[in-house]
């Protein structure tokens, strides 16, 4: 049977996408390839919030094609999701020997596509839709993926689309309007997950916090979301509950108050600030101001004091001075982030950013960037150590990435942590007692250890 190879780019999102579209290949017969260079269809999974994520694409495709073109030249070359959707047929001519494109609310077609494409049925097939997808109800059926190994953590996507439209992203044009799955669908497939195996889900969405919003009535003062979490925290097998991307604004009162409430939502809480400035945050589109922002850290860290927040910040908006430049830098010491993720502005064609006057030069951006990401390193670093000689309780995942002689696994608020440890450890909740930290990872030994 013909071998498919996917190549993700980008976010969680995308992963999830991949993982779904895998799951159809295997059942159409498809074998899962360990590299493109032994597959007999490449396709590479893009996204296009940033513009490095797309020319990494790109950059891979173009090699591809070279080396199919010399040595393979019946291998399928095709591209699925976001950067397939906003560049439609013309990525077609963009990469000779690519011959496949298929939009955000397409990639399903995408075996049967492949199917025609390696009988010689079409020499080129192209879907997408005008406009991704409408608002309403959607409804997911996740196929499991044969011969792959059991998880202990697994995404669940339950919805697509966002209305926010700020003012930098793209997601709304490639992703369309929000579209949320039922309750009782999300429950029964993370029920499914837990009689695998599954400990912890982390559930998706472009803007998660926006789940079920005009579709599920709110209930007792609790917004779809919550309402979402709470009959999640009743499945049997499962340890946590986490889940990204939110936004500021969908912190409500029942939110907040969820993470007192429900021992299994995990004390972790991604937080997209974007920026420090009300100034840029008014350009950008984001709907809440600076001091809004830290009046919900601080309301989240009253409700659960031990919860890490992390967040994405992007420097060299639009007209962005240095004294907003400086009021970035200063959030993240207000805030006391756990971790950030710092984005370059990239415009990103068809958004109002892009058109902005004020588009700084390269060489400013760079410099931003490189101090932002200096200042949160160094916060970084010392929220970890400030772990060292700690007991943690870690969800065993399985072997180190960079280690697999050690195990892997994280704590409640998201912190990698790796320890010696027996591999009848894995999907089992273990006290690790923290000796050392690096800039990213925590190292440590098991507290309590099983006799031999």
């Amino acid at each position: 049977m013909p071998s498919v190879f996917i190549k993700t780019y980008g976010c969680q999102m995308n992963e999830r996408d991949s993982e779904a579209i895998a799951a159809r290949f295997l059942a159409r017969g498809f074998t899962l390839a360990a590299s493109e260079a032994t597959a007999d269809v490449v396709l590479l999974n893009t996204c296009s919030v940033r513009d490095t994520a797309e020319q990494k694409a790109l950059g891979k495709m173009g090699a591809l094609a070279a080396e199919a073109r010399r040595h393979r030249p019946g291998v399928v070359l095709g591209y699925l999701g976001c950067m397939a959707q906003a560049r439609g047929a013309a990525l077609l001519t963009q990469t000779p020997g690519v011959r496949l494109v298929l939009g955000t609310q397409k990639i399903h077609r995408a075996p049967e596509l492949v199917e025609e494409l390696l009988a010689g049925r079409r020499a080129t097939a192209c879907e997408v839709d005008a406009e991704p997808g409408s608002e309403g109800q959607i409804r997911e059926h996740v196929l499991e993926a044969p011969g792959r190994p059991r998880a202990v953590t697994a995404f669940v996507s339950i919805m697509q689309g966002c209305n926010q439209h700020c003012t930098f992203c793209i997601v709304p044009q490639t992703r369309g309007a929000e579209r949320s799955r039922p309750i009782a669908d999300i429950v029964a497939e993370c029920r499914e997950l837990a009689a695998r195996g599954v400990r912890e889900v982390t559930l998706l969405g472009q803007i998660v916090t926006s789940y079920g919003r005009r579709l599920v009535p709110a209930r007792e003062g609790r917004s779809p979301f919550v309402q979402l979490l709470e009959a999640l925290h009743d499945v049997e097998g499962l340890a946590r509950l986490r889940f990204t991307s939110p936004h500021p604004r969908g912190y409500g009162a029942d939110l907040v108050e969820a993470y007192a409430r429900l021992p299994k939502l995990c004390p972790s809480a991604h937080l997209p600030a974007q920026s420090g400035s009300d100034r840029i945050l008014k350009l950008m589109r984001r709907g809440y101001t600076r001091a809004r922002f830290l009046d919900l850290v601080a309301r989240l860290r009253a409700a659960r004091p031990d919860l890490g927040i992390t967040t994405d910040l992007i420097v060299g908006f639009p007209g962005e001075t240095e004294e907003d430049f400086a009021q970035t830098l200063a959030l993240v010491e207000e805030a006391d982030f756990a971790g950030a993720f710092v984005f370059k502005f990239s415009p990103r064609q068809g958004t109002p950013a892009a058109a902005m006057p004020g588009q700084l030069p390269r060489e400013v951006i760079e410099d931003r960037h490189a101090r932002l990401l200096a200042r949160v390193s160094e916060q970084t670093r010392r929220h970890l150590e400030r772990l060292v000689g700690r007991v943690v309780t870690v969800l065993v995942e399985g072997p180190s990435r960079k280690n697999p002689a050690r195990l892997e696994g994280r704590t409640p608020c998201n912190k990698i942590v790796v320890f010696d440890g027996a591999p009848r450890h894995v999907g089992e909740l273990l006290p690790v007692r923290v000796t050392r930290a690096s800039g990213t990872t925590l190292y440590g030994d098991p507290a309590i250890l099983d006799p031999d």
